[in-house]
């Protein structure tokens, strides 16, 4: 039961973007590809929330107020009134809030023991490997780094990232999502940072990406979702 008294004025973070609804799950979040992990799973999981843009552009994420939540200054962070023992709980970390509200919903997790395994086994493939290796592909790719005439650095991240994708286009070999038929955590981990990567990033010549079949069809099934579509687009960034 949703507790509609809660009170969040103990979390600084919410002097700087007050909650006009500090019943509902607080997000606190920008629309690259781990902010919109946690839209899109809030999305398809029809859990009430609330959305506060951190703008990067004025360094929100270095504030006080959003350190106090995430002292590691990256989004998203959450903070749900109503946690465990029906205490707020505040947290950082995608992949933990993805954990997290999949648990707490009883939704997009398996409940079989060794599917379950599974599905954070992906989860970690996507949180040590992909998004840090397509990250840095981007780097150097389209941002700062490009401009570096030794392109040694790129070729190593293109490289891993090729490695990656050639990983998960076998395994996606024969299955509808990375547990099979089963759309889980696992995908929404992992997709947002794949669409970047041939998208935003432009680097679906540079990684071969059309070589890699079994993706790109996971991948249009994914972007395709209702779900998808909206939290994609949460929360949307200033005109």
């Amino acid at each position: 039961m949703t507790d509609q008294s809660a009170d969040l004025s103990q979390f600084p973070i919410t002097r700087k973007w007050p909650a006009a609804h500090p019943e509902r799950l607080q997000l606190y979040s920008l629309p690259t590809p781990n902010g919109v992990k946690v839209s899109i799973m809030l999305e398809e999981i029809g859990l009430p929330y609330e959305v506060h843009l951190v703008s990067f552009q004025t360094d929100d994420q270095l504030t006080p107020e959003f350190l106090s939540l995430n002292p590691n200054n990256k989004i998203p962070a959450i903070l749900d009134p109503n946690g465990p023992d029906g205490k707020p709980l505040p947290l950082f970390e995608s992949g933990a809030i993805l954990w997290y509200l999949a648990e707490k919903t009883g939704k997009l997790l398996p409940a079989d023991p060794a599917a379950r395994y599974e599905t954070l086994q992906w989860l970690m493939f996507q949180m040590g490997g992909i998004g840090p290796m397509f990250g840095q592909v981007g780097f150097f790719h389209k941002f700062a780094g490009k401009d570096f005439e030794d392109k040694r650095p790129r070729d190593r991240y293109v490289n891993e990232a090729k490695r990656l994708l050639a990983v998960l286009d076998t395994h996606l070999a024969n299955r509808t999502w990375i547990l099979g038929d089963e759309y889980t955590i696992a995908d929404i981990a992992t997709f947002p940072w794949i669409r970047n990567l041939v998208g935003f990033y432009e680097a679906g010549d540079l990684v071969d990406f059309a070589q890699f079949k079994n993706v790109k069809r996971v991948l249009d099934a994914f972007v395709a979702r209702p779900a998808v579509v909206r939290g994609l687009d949460i929360p949307k960034r200033p005109a």
